[in-house]
């Protein structure tokens, strides 16, 4: 399971012109599931969101997680994370899980994220979704859980 996290101050996705999920400051998750992911890789990948330090403290270091600063969790089911772009002009798609079985993973992942997070809100899976976002710092992070 890969995940593009980025700190945010705002988020929000639109589906059909209607806004279907926002968080103000936390971290957007763009999520890609293998063909491999099973509940291991789902809860470890929730463990590293929730606790991963991405926040300034007092002193302006990245040491305060998600639970720290209370802030909102966005997740984002994004297929193309997991495209092989070793090779070509055309980037290849072996290793996506089917969509059942994505879909099947991102649900699992979202209803453990709100049996053990308050501020959960997610994106819709094989929707064509626009994601808005105001990204702090920049800080974009690239997870992978094996």
């Amino acid at each position: 399971m890969i995940a593009v996290i980025q700190r945010v101050t705002s988020a929000r996705v639109d589906v059909d012109n209607q806004t279907i999920a926002e968080i103000g400051q936390g971290i957007l998750a763009l999520v890609g599931i293998e063909k491999e992911d099973g509940k291991k890789q789902c809860d470890r990948l929730l463990q590293r969101l929730i606790g991963y330090r991405i926040f300034a403290d007092a002193d302006g270091k990245m040491n305060l997680g998600l639970k720290d600063i209370q802030g909102g969790l966005l997740l984002v089911p994004q297929f193309t994370l997991v495209a092989d772009t070793s090779q070509g002009m055309r980037p290849g798609f072996s290793s996506a899980a089917s969509p059942a079985h994505g879909e099947r993973m991102f649900t699992e992942l979202c209803q453990h994220a709100v049996e053990q997070y308050p501020i959960v809100e997610k994106g819709k899976f094989s929707a064509d979704m626009q994601v808005r976002l105001v990204n702090d710092g920049p800080a974009t992070f690239y997870l992978r859980c094996d």
